[in-house]
């Protein structure tokens, strides 16, 4: 590598360098992984919320890239976040006796190749997101 900072040393260039790179590579995920576009907002309060919305995103992306590298599993987080995808959250409506109906937040169950990289990461998906919510029905409506 050739630079003009002398007073630096070797090893201190080279960080930095790759801190460039790490930097390079997140404006790359952001427009591609996580589908964050330059946007033209208006208000200032909106332009603060993009930027937040941004950060934490990236955050995140560098926080899962961590557990990866703590478990043995690289630095490909792309990969892990597709293989995650495939986990849905559903919302499953259950009547009551009383005819009141009670909403809960399910997760899919993770297929053997999800929950070995879970295990791995170290990381558990809970059965339900939230707690049971219960579904006020208005009363024009009728049973079907």
């Amino acid at each position: 590598m050739r630079t003009n900072l002398r007073e630096q040393s070797p090893q201190k260039l080279w960080q930095t360098y790759m801190q460039l790179t790490d930097v390079e590579a997140v404006f790359r995920t952001g427009k591609s992984d996580l589908k964050i576009r330059p946007i033209w907002h208006q208000l200032e309060h909106r332009v603060q919320g993009h930027i937040l919305f941004s950060f934490l995103a990236y955050a995140l992306w560098k926080t899962l890239q961590i557990w990866m590298e703590r478990s043995g599993l690289g630095r490909g987080v792309r990969t892990v976040i597709e293989e995650f995808a495939r986990l849905k959250a559903n919302d499953v409506i259950l009547k009551t006796s009383a005819g009141r109906e009670i909403k809960l937040c399910c997760i899919t169950q993770p297929d053997p190749a999800q929950r070995a990289l879970l295990d791995r990461m170290g990381l558990m998906i809970p059965e339900r997101l939230g707690r049971p919510l219960w579904v006020r029905r208005p009363k024009n409506l009728t049973e079907m």
